[in-house]
């Protein structure tokens, strides 16, 4: 029994044996074929020769397989490396970005002077923009001015420069004679002053609305400057300091000239132009309005 017992032992243990071991495949032909080409594949240089002989990227010294190995190898570590750092990148929080904040931070142009700003003050809607619908009248709006009788100005604005020539002071007038009074600076003034002293640098008002007879005289009818209509310009400032003035240079040489010139440039854009040849009480300046209902200028 004892005998039995042992060898019933041994047989037992030796099918426990090839159980748990795994019978080996018989090698198909494909199979040997690829083991024949393996084997006669050239073996790696050492140092690395492969890794110089090869265009794939050298590895890492720490993946052997890559350095050792004769043929690429796809590189697991840095593609796992990539997909986590992709997902660690989609994981992170978006931060917000505060618009208003880039806006308030971001560089604003200084404001221009106020005097810069003006022409573009006329009124709303006002045809071809700026003040009585011309951008090269500087100035604003004022609210219609009462005067006594039938003095006054229903469309009246305050005029400050003129086709970017400042005048002496502010006045008021209605939008019809600002837009001849621009007509003559613009057509006129400027062209024919040209560069004589530098250009002109200012107009010099002598008058613009005052509710008074003509020429101040008693018992006459009411001045178109009664209407804010007329306006009288005594001289022209230039920019080296030199004047052109109505009282000191009419009839003087080549400045003289040039005010006649200026003279008759402004019968048209006005119906009324009123020099030193008209009387003595307009030899200091030029009288310039636009009477209603006129039917011919009359420039004298």
């Amino acid at each position: 029994m004892k005998g039995i017992s042992v060898a019933a032992f041994v047989i037992l243990a030796a099918s426990v044996a090839m159980a748990q071991g795994e019978p080996r495949p018989i090698p198909r032909p494909e199979a040997a074929e690829a083991a024949s080409v393996a084997a006669s594949r050239p073996q790696p240089r050492p140092g690395g020769a492969v890794e110089i002989m090869s265009d794939a990227p050298r590895a890492p010294s720490g993946v052997a397989a890559v350095a050792t190995s004769p043929w690429p190898v796809p590189r697991l570590d840095l593609a796992v490396a990539a997909a986590r750092s992709v997902r660690a990148a989609l994981a992170r929080p978006v931060p917000e970005v505060d618009l208003e904040g880039l806006v308030a931070l971001s560089k604003r142009p200084d404001l221009r002077p106020s005097s810069l700003l003006r022409p573009a003050m006329g009124r709303p809607g006002a045809p071809g923009g700026g003040l009585c619908g011309r951008a090269s009248l500087a100035g604003e709006r004022i609210p219609p001015v009462a005067g006594r009788g039938a003095c006054g100005i229903a469309d009246a604005v305050r005029l400050r420069a003129v086709g970017g020539v400042p005048l002496s002071r502010a006045v008021r007038l209605d939008c019809v004679a600002a837009r001849a009074l621009d007509d003559w600076v613009t057509k006129g003034v400027v062209p024919l002053v040209g560069g004589r002293g530098g250009g002109v640098a200012r107009i010099e008002v002598a008058a613009g609305y005052a509710c008074r007879s003509r020429n101040n005289q008693s018992g006459a009818r009411l001045s178109e400057h009664s209407f804010g209509r007329a306006i009288d310009v005594s001289a022209l400032r230039l920019v080296n300091g030199d004047m052109l003035s109505v009282l000191a240079d009419w009839g003087r040489g080549a400045d003289g000239r040039i005010l006649e010139s200026l003279w008759r440039a402004a019968c048209g854009p006005f119906t009324t132009v009123l020099g030193p040849r008209a009387d003595r009480f307009h030899q200091d300046h030029f009288h310039l309005d636009v009477a209603r209902g006129r039917t011919a200028r009359y420039c004298r």
